[in-house]
């Protein structure tokens, strides 16, 4: 019988450190599958670039320096073993050239007719909304996991297990700007 009381709480402490370290586990998969969806959707914009590149070079020859940073900052974030950081900071880069880039097309009427630019921009604007989408997934994710790893008794165990604080995607300076409408118009 005092066997049996010895053995109920060590049970009980094992069920609660083998419950905290899968929970820990848990949520540091989920910030990789959070992760992945967002590389699939850069990966999805970044298949559409060269695509859009070469439905408005024709219309765009005097500013083809907006096309060629497109096509450059692509090509730098396809690149193989880019930190998490590095490859954010690409990306907020890319938001940049997109806008610079969105800019540029509204002084070509006919390129905006096109049916073939249409498309593609229409395309390119349900990218970056599933791309929104799968950030603020991703960044609920690692603000999971970083609770997780940073509160007590989770803390204990996310330390022996190496774990560390993930950084959130977050908006450039220049996003967080209210824009001036009544410049758009003039």
């Amino acid at each position: 019988m005092t066997l049996l009381f010895i053995l109920i709480p060590i049970a009980i402490v094992v069920l609660i450190i083998i419950s905290i370290r899968n929970g820990l586990i848990a949520k540091k998969n989920k910030v990789e599958y959070a992760n992945g969806a967002v590389d699939a959707m850069f990966k999805q914009r970044y298949d559409l670039i060269p695509n859009l590149v070469a439905s408005v070079k024709q219309y765009m020859q005097h500013e083809s320096g907006v096309l060629e940073r497109l096509v450059q900052l692509r090509s730098q974030a396809q690149q193989p073993n880019l930190s998490d950081q590095q490859r954010n900071s690409l990306n907020k880069e890319l938001d940049q050239a997109f806008k610079s880039f969105n800019i540029s097309v509204e002084n070509y009427p006919n390129l905006k007719a096109s049916e073939q630019f249409t498309k593609l921009q229409s395309s390119l604007n349900e990218c970056e909304g599933q791309l929104a989408a799968a950030r603020r997934t991703y960044n609920a994710a690692v603000m999971e996991y970083n609770n997780a790893i940073e509160m007590f008794p989770s803390n204990i165990f996310a330390s022996q297990m190496g774990y560390v604080r993930k950084e959130m995607i977050e908006a450039a300076e220049q996003e967080r700007i209210n824009p001036n409408v009544g410049n758009l118009f003039q």
